[in-house]
């Protein structure tokens, strides 16, 4: 073959490499241009899965060579060409079976003495599979260009890897389909349950901003429901088919916020063995929810406002800046006003980030909402259960009217979720009922009074400062309550009406741990 008939076949191969084609046209022009370059009457491209070799595409072989997995162990010329760096040209009286012996249509059906090679295909230094050549007549190869046969090769190799990357990309884009298709599902199928004048504001609010693309900051106690605000506002955006990705900043060790965020560059840092999308680019052209935002580290606050300011990220380790478009909802059970005034916010991101504020209202100022919660929790635990029908008796409905609730919405859903399985276990019949026993509930303070002042009385130190009677009155509390649970933290929290974490972090704020 001359040169320029070559380089006219590789400078084809080369084109494909960009398309945008299916995986078997892809192999299937690969071996056409192979049999156009070399003297040969089939070839085969064989990928490794296990301990076998499966075909991706032929030509001219049978049809059901497509159909057959051959074991290594079975075949030791395509073991040995497994095993090989370099191209393998076995001899035309070579005693090793052939594993295309009648497999090549000929007029009698047998095959031939001829002449057969191939070569390993390795990506990233890993095998992946075989390149094989058959020709019918012996000393054929002869004629082959060494050099042409490493090309060839090498393109092979980075055909089969961009296959492999392409493919990757659109599994990954219809993983990323999925997930959002589930999340809009399951947005739709948890509405804001609620008839209170507060929840009734609170979706004239959503449907306010959800249309446009400002910065919306949620705010609430622990429990009453943050996320399912966030999933609202973008199930009634523009933004809905898009996918609304969520990141929990608390759960973000500092040291790879960073590459959470925005991603890293292979070689970034140890382990970092490929090239990795962070949060904003998955999130690209939808929503990104950024919950518990208060709890971020100081020093990727800064890098976070950079990003919400000029609508540009960088991968860790590389210097290529990308834009982005994302919409930005953040959570968070903390005032930021006064996180700001202490030094643990940033005066700057807070601004950025309260464009649009949204309130979410505690249960305890919501009043007979906690029964339409309640109805609608139980009909999803006897659904879970398998209980046919799941009810709450007078005195039941009473107890829950008249607790505080401290843990708000969450506290309500793992309370009924427990006396539901206190209640199955002593009821026969397929109808259960919840009794105010089942419920465990301890002695409620008055609605409106705080459960971390109903204890103690504050402070009478007139000189004190308010937040330094505050923090003094917390800390006598907290070292009472551990007292009375013995030391023993998640029980102090749980009487407190707090989450363990966030215990734990006002435990170390005033200085207890």
């Amino acid at each position: 073959m001359t040169t320029h008939y070559f380089s006219e076949s590789l400078i084809g191969i080369v084109a494909d490499l960009s398309r945008d084609i299916p995986v078997s046209l892809r192999y299937r022009r690969l071996l056409e241009a192979m049999l156009k370059i070399f003297p040969c009457d089939a070839a085969a491209l064989l990928k490794l899965e296990g301990e076998q070799l499966k075909p991706l595409a032929i030509e001219g072989l049978s049809p059901d060579t497509m159909g057959r997995r051959f074991r290594i162990d079975e075949h030791p010329r395509l073991s040995r060409l497994l095993h090989s760096r370099s191209p393998v040209r076995f001899a035309a009286d070579s005693e090793l079976p052939d594993p295309y012996d009648g497999l090549i249509p000929t007029e009698d059906h047998q095959l031939h003495v001829h002449d057969c090679m191939g070569a390993s295909l390795y990506i990233d230094d890993r095998p992946w599979g075989v390149l094989t050549l058959d020709a019918m007549q012996p000393d054929t190869f002869d004629r082959i260009d060494p050099t042409e046969l490493r090309t060839f090769i090498g393109l092979t190799e980075a055909t089969v890897k961009a296959a492999d990357r392409m493919a990757a990309l659109a599994a990954r884009a219809e993983r990323e389909h999925q997930v959002a298709k589930a999340l809009r599902e399951e947005t739709q199928g948890f509405e804001i349950i609620g008839d209170c004048e507060p929840i009734k504001r609170l979706r004239q609010e959503i449907a306010i901003v959800a249309r446009s693309n400002l910065t919306v900051l949620v705010q609430g106690e622990t429990g009453v429901g943050k996320e399912l605000v966030a999933r609202q506002v973008h199930s009634q955006s523009d933004r809905a088919e898009e996918p609304q990705v969520y990141v929990n900043c608390a759960a973000l060790p500092e040291n790879i916020a960073e590459s959470e965020l925005f991603g890293h560059a292979k070689g970034a840092f140890s382990g970092a063995l490929s090239d990795r999308a962070g949060k904003f680019e998955i999130a690209n052209g939808g929503t990104l929810f950024l919950d518990e935002i208060g709890e971020l580290p100081l020093s990727i606050q800064a890098k976070l406002l950079r990003a919400l300011q000029s609508g540009e990220i960088q991968r860790v380790g590389s210097d290529r800046h990308l834009s982005v478009d994302v919409r930005i909802i953040a959570a968070t059970n903390r005032d930021l006003k006064q996180e700001v005034a202490d030094g643990r916010f940033r005066a700057d991101l807070y601004h950025r980030l309260s464009v649009y504020p949204v309130e979410v209202p505690p249960l305890r100022e919501r009043g007979r909402d906690v029964l339409l919660l309640a109805g609608f929790l139980l009909e999803t635990s006897q659904r879970r259960l398998g209980i046919r029908a799941l009810r709450l008796s007078p005195e039941a409905q009473q107890a829950l009217l008249s607790y505080n609730w401290p843990g708000n919405v969450r506290e309500l859903e793992h309370l009924l979720s427990r006396a539901a399985l206190k209640a199955r276990a002593h009821t026969q019949g397929d109808t259960v009922i919840l009794q105010r026993a089942h419920l465990d509930l301890e002695p409620s303070m008055p609605v409106g009074q705080d459960s971390m002042t109903a204890a103690l009385p504050l402070p009478v130190d007139a000189g004190l400062a308010m937040k330094e009677a505050t923090d003094r009155f917390q800390q006598e509390l907290i070292e009472q309550r551990l007292a009375e649970h013995r030391g023993n933290m998640a029980a102090a929290a749980r009487s407190l009406g707090l989450n363990r974490s966030n215990f734990y972090r006002l435990m170390q704020r005033l200085g207890l741990r």
